[in-house]
């Protein structure tokens, strides 16, 4: 047997560090190292993993995984296969995938890992049990460290000279004389006494740190009570002190927050600070001296301690610091990613301003601000630059030129980008506005957020949409649209540059873009898409339908007219029976020959929607103010059981398709606070403490939200003035009060209002 499996419970099951979601509860017993013979449990399914972690019914993920590999997307799953998940939400869907795509990938590693040791014939009945019950990566690496590959290391130059019987007597703590029993070792590759010890205590330590327990409960250890220290680094610069905070800092693990993870990472990684964790010897030592106990009446514990301490200052407590930095920034990683969705989902599920006709303003100083106007329906029929302020300061003539596409145009609302100037931009407008009097009709103003305009306005998307148009105009568009309809406007541009979270450009980039997508195509397919007016990029992300898909459909449209039915997309190339089913529930035709294509009900569906229609006396085509009444009388008759037995479908997809012939194609974003359309300029000037205003929530994060009052610096609403329980989110219109204002610093203090 290696040394290696020699040190005690290297098959010990590993479940030390895991939650007991993870563990089987009924007659898990563990021994040293081993199953008791009548104790060979099943082990848990992935669907029963997951189920544990999501307190759900294992048949439940069953299901979706069943579906996920018949190639169903999560939001097809979702809305039209309840019956089957047991109403799981779109959210638990996507955990179940992407938890289903780690567990196949540690089965993936866990399968190499076997052939690995097993090719080297060191694969017993022990370690195999212990492999195939770890259920994660780290502590499937932990058991394979001891037989992993390794570059050229101290032991394996001992081992080379012949030194591990040595070894063998240092952990067995024989009782023979070290120095007598060495000098059986020496040759011409070990001179002296000295060097042939140094190597087997190296072997000692390769193996002390190896171990798989050693490791597992020095990290359980370490990621709960070793000190997180930071401090500068003495000839770096930080000129705007951003880092002051962690100039001379200290923190246990267990107690660092997000958000200080991040700024550490990206002090460190910018040169600034210098980053350690400290672990205190009693953790490592209990650690170790649990699996290599010290005999103080052996003449070689000398060697163990002097072994147990080497292997802890050069190869342990390095690989733990990693470990713990590397997990601690996972967490603070996901955590970040997990603010930026919500975030994102928040702003994207914006209330449309319809029926507008925009004016949009790309504010700017030298170059101007760029104008944009586009009608109701989102096209563009007007652009222009204005100088109003430095170096030109023609504000007389960016007012007439304003006023006379104002006029021309019948705009009803100007939009105007948070950017440089936007302030100084805003009381051009507001003089404008003011001006317009105190007609029912008068223009008003909306300050929209930005962030991506720019990015959007060199993309291949924006070359093809306006191929003729200048850049920096395409920005003035996507500034006026995003009133009108922030889905379909923003969905043109890539989530990482919206702007709505917390060092998005420090975490792991692949699992934000994945996130991101998935919250995208949420809360696209929620809405849903009108075929006949979605751009490529929006349709990109309804079920079923990629970049290429989506093109076509375009090109069908823009070749043979507006779609008449959900039917005729079948007739778009590539758009296979496959493609049709994931994405016809999730695309709307309005005024088509269906009434049905306008709702969110699915073709599939189509039958029961018209036998519910039949049993209350109505047709697709009646009125509303007929249809209500009679769907109330017809389920006031029976009860939804009873009804879905008698078409032969589920209650949850009767649920939902009475919802639709109630509410055909309703707009889930109808729900949110319209944002507040403004007439007059508030100055920083104006604000005093005391003051109540309305303000708009622009950005959530850990210590608070960022609120837009109407000046030119959003204020902070801290965490501790957020009513316990209370749930901000992007768009959320709330009642503040000034509690703070530092003009030096340029910051405003927000309380919650009282009244």
């Amino acid at each position: 047997m290696s040394l290696a499996a020699k040190s005690k419970g290297i098959g010990k099951m590993y479940f030390a560090n895991l939650s007991l979601d993870y563990a089987p509860r009924k007659t898990l017993v563990v021994l040293l190292g081993r199953y008791a013979p009548h104790d060979k449990i099943r082990p848990m399914t992935h669907a029963e993993q997951i189920a544990s972690q999501l307190h759900v019914k294992p048949s439940q993920v069953e299901a979706v995984i069943k579906l996920l590999d018949e190639g169903n997307t999560v939001p097809f799953i979702a809305r039209y296969r309840k019956e089957m998940t047991g109403s799981l939400d779109d959210e638990q869907i996507r955990i179940i995938a992407d938890e289903l795509v780690r567990l196949r990938t540690l089965d993936e590693r866990r399968v190499s890992i076997l052939a690995s040791i097993e090719e080297q014939g060191k694969l017993t009945d022990e370690l195999r049990d212990s492999i195939n019950a770890a259920v994660t990566m780290t502590a499937l690496e932990d058991l394979y460290a001891p037989y992993k590959k390794k570059r050229r290391t101290r032991a394996m130059v001992a081992r080379e000279k012949g030194l591990e019987p040595l070894a063998e007597l240092i952990l067995k703590q024989d009782f023979g004389s070290p120095e007598e029993l060495a000098a059986q070792f020496l040759s011409e590759q070990v001179t002296n006494i000295e060097e042939a010890l140094q190597g087997a205590r190296d072997i000692v330590a390769e193996a002390i740190s190896d171990n798989a327990n050693v490791r597992s409960a020095t990290r359980e250890k370490a990621l709960k009570v070793s000190t997180i220290r930071a401090e500068k680094i003495e000839d770096a610069v930080d000129e705007k002190r951003v880092y002051e905070s962690y100039y001379d800092f200290s923190i246990r693990a267990d107690r660092l927050q997000p958000h200080q993870i991040l700024a550490l990472t990206r002090g460190e990684k910018e040169g600034v600070l210098r980053v350690r964790v400290d672990v205190p010897e009693r953790d490592w030592l209990d650690a170790i001296q649990a699996e290599y106990e010290e005999d103080i009446l052996s003449p070689f514990a000398e060697q163990l301690e002097l072994a147990i301490q080497d292997a802890a200052s050069r190869l342990l407590l390095p690989a733990i610091e990693r470990d713990v930095r590397r997990e601690k920034g996972e967490g603070a990683d996901n955590h970040a990613i997990q603010v930026f969705a919500t975030n994102l989902r928040a702003l994207l599920s914006q209330p449309p301003l319809a029926g507008h006709v925009v004016l949009g303003l790309d504010p700017g100083f030298r170059t101007g601000c760029k104008v944009a106007v586009v009608d109701a329906t989102g096209k563009l029929v007007d652009t222009g630059t204005i100088y109003p302020h430095e170096p030109k300061n023609d504000w007389k003539g960016s007012i007439n030129t304003l006023q006379d596409m104002i006029n021309r145009h019948h705009v009803t609302l100007i939009t105007i980008g948070n950017g440089t100037a936007s302030r100084e931009t805003e009381k051009l407008v507001a003089e404008i506005v003011r001006a317009t009097g105190q007609s029912p009709l008068r223009t008003k103003y909306l300050i929209v957020n930005e962030a991506g305009a720019s990015v959007y306005s060199a993309s291949a998307l924006a070359r093809t949409e306006f191929p003729d148009l200048d850049v920096s105009i395409r920005g003035a568009v996507s500034i006026a649209r995003r009133a009108q309809d922030p889905l379909a406007e923003l969905v043109k541009i890539d989530p990482k540059s919206i702007g709505v979270g917390m060092y998005q450009h420090d975490v792991d980039q692949t699992a934000l873009a994945h996130t991101l997508d998935g919250v995208v195509e949420s809360v696209v397919n929620r809405v849903g898409v009108d075929v006949n007016t979605a751009s490529p990029a929006l349709l990109t992300h309804v079920a079923g339908i990629g970049p290429k898909l989506a093109t076509s459909i375009v090109a069908y449209r823009d070749e043979n007219g507006p779609f008449k039915s959900r039917a005729v997309l079948k007739k778009v190339t590539g758009l296979g029976p496959k493609a049709f089913e994931q994405a016809a529930g999730f695309l709307r035709i309005r005024d088509g020959a269906n009434p049905l294509d306008a709702s969110a009900i699915h073709p599939e569906s189509y039958e029961i929607a018209d036998a519910i229609l039949e049993r209350a006396g109505l047709s697709a085509r009646s009125p509303l103010n007929e249809r209500i009444p009679a769907l109330e009388a017809l389920t006031a008759k029976t009860t939804p059981e009873a009804l879905a037995a008698e078409l032969g479908c589920g209650v949850p997809t009767l649920k939902d398709i009475l919802e639709q012939l109630v509410r055909p194609g309703r707009d889930p974003r109808s729900d949110t606070p319209a944002p507040i359309l403004r007439s007059d300029v508030l100055k920083a000037e104006d604000l005093v403490t005391g003051m109540q205003l309305k303000g708009t929530v622009r950005n959530v994060v850990d210590f608070g939200a960022f609120v837009d009052i109407g000046v030119k610096q959003d204020g902070l609403l801290h965490k501790s003035q957020i009513p316990h329980g209370t749930v901000l989110k992007v768009g959320d219109i709330i009642d503040v009060e000034i509690v703070k204002i530092e003009h030096e610093r340029g910051r405003i203090g927000l309380g919650w209002s009282k009244s």
